[in-house]
């Protein structure tokens, strides 16, 4: 029987939970002309419920140091922003596109921990969030004759969103706030700040677009639980880079559920943002085997 290593196991759930999210995206896109609000209800919706399983079956108490809850509101608000941006973009671009933009959110950790973690970012990150942000007009193609350009800069926003919820997960993690409870107070917190919204302008469903919504659901929380795994088995800085195969099976997805094509500069924008991303993963594992090295 193949045993595989911890790296390769950590990048095979990544990839794994990269066609989860792909599959999530694409049933918040199947599920029709509802309110993003009202598809992101009953995406958190399963979300919580998963976590609360989780926790129980655990025995994990839901306590929140004192010197997390700021943090912790801060997380679930940006969270909650960041997916009703994307699950706008979604319905309004190309899957590709959407799912592209916001892949930017590791390049707006790195903006947010300077300010929120107080981590000082080296030139070599600071290229690659400006060389990011280039790649991104490509997609978002910022003149006034593209019929694009508001949902493509809800999807930018969503991304930012993303970004700065990642780095408040990341200073709960330094203090010991476990998954879990993270993934549990976020979902809780985005059902509640969404219900009313979704009751003020609630559209009936069909079972067949409720079942989707709740498939949905399931997809997140596969994606959300591998890819918590595979940052278990190996550190981000190692296998963050095969997060970017989503935008690989998005466009493949766009292609034989929605027939969509991605522009050409949609595809130079896609080029651009991987292969920073792929330098940077480069750079990173250099200084960790320097490091290494330095050590020994």
């Amino acid at each position: 029987m193949l045993k595989l290593s911890k790296k390769n196991t950590a990048v095979l759930l990544i990839i794994l939970s990269a066609l989860f999210f792909t599959g999530m995206n694409a049933c918040v896109r199947l599920s029709g002309d509802l309110p993003p609000v009202q598809k992101s209800f009953f995406r958190n919706f399963v979300a919580a419920i998963f976590a609360a399983v989780t926790l129980a079956k655990t025995h994990t108490p839901v306590k929140i140091p004192k010197s997390c809850r700021k943090a912790m509101l801060m997380r679930a608000l940006c969270g909650t922003v960041g997916i009703l941006c994307n699950f706008y973009a979604i319905d309004k671009l190309a899957l590709a596109d959407a799912s592209m933009l916001n892949k930017l959110s590791p390049f707006f950790a790195v903006v947010f921990s300077m300010f929120i973690l107080n981590e000082k970012a080296s030139p070599k990150q600071i290229i690659a969030v400006v060389i990011a942000f280039i790649g991104s007009l490509f997609i978002i193609r910022p003149t006034f004759s593209n019929m694009e350009l508001v949902p493509s800069l809800i999807g930018f926003l969503g991304g930012a969103a993303a970004g700065a919820a990642y780095t408040f997960v990341r200073y709960m993690g330094q203090r010991k706030v476990k998954g879990p409870i993270i993934v549990f107070c976020f979902s809780v917190f985005s059902c509640l700040a969404t219900l009313p919204f979704m009751l003020a302008d609630f559209r009936p469903m069909s079972t067949k677009q409720l079942l989707i919504l709740l498939l949905a659901g399931l997809f997140a929380a596969g994606g959300q639980f591998t890819i918590t795994g595979a940052y278990s088995f190996a550190p981000a800085k190692e296998v963050s880079v095969y997060d970017y195969s989503q935008v690989i099976f998005a466009a493949v997805a766009g292609f034989f559920l929605f027939d969509q094509v991605p522009v050409a500069m949609s595809i130079i924008g896609y080029v651009i943002i991987i292969s920073v991303a792929v330098w940077t993963f480069i750079q990173n594992n250099k200084a960790t085997d320097k490091t290494q090295q330095t050590k020994g």
